[in-house]
């Protein structure tokens, strides 16, 4: 393989592995997100498991690891907190420990793509 094609491999994978990552922004107004959350008060009632990390290098990949940006530019994903869940795309439930973080329900893992 030439060193070309090692290039392009890398950045490609670098590139797809940034697309999916968690930086999450929460704004004021509906109409201002892409995806509407609701905070369960259970486990076992949330679509996904969150772990709010504390560093943007530490949110990565789709797997419920969250971090949460200062500006709406910086982020992967606009949310905005419903106050009923009948209102909400994706039930989240926040998690004390990162590995307990993921999909619970991945029927909705396409709306944090």
């Amino acid at each position: 393989m030439n060193v070309k094609i090692k290039i392009i491999a890398i950045f490609i994978f670098l590139l797809s592995y940034q697309i999916h990552a968690q930086k999450m922004h929460a704004v004021a107004y509906e109409s201002q997100s892409e995806i509407k959350i609701y905070v369960v008060a259970y486990e076992s009632q949330c679509d996904l498991k969150v772990y709010k990390v504390d560093y943007q290098s530490q949110a990565k990949g789709n797997e419920g690891l969250w971090y949460f940006t200062e500006y709406s530019s910086q982020a992967d994903k606009k949310i905005f907190v419903v106050d009923y869940e009948s209102q909400a795309d994706l039930k989240i439930y926040f998690v004390e420990y990162k590995s307990q973080a993921g999909w619970r329900n991945k029927q909705y893992i396409h709306l944090l793509y």
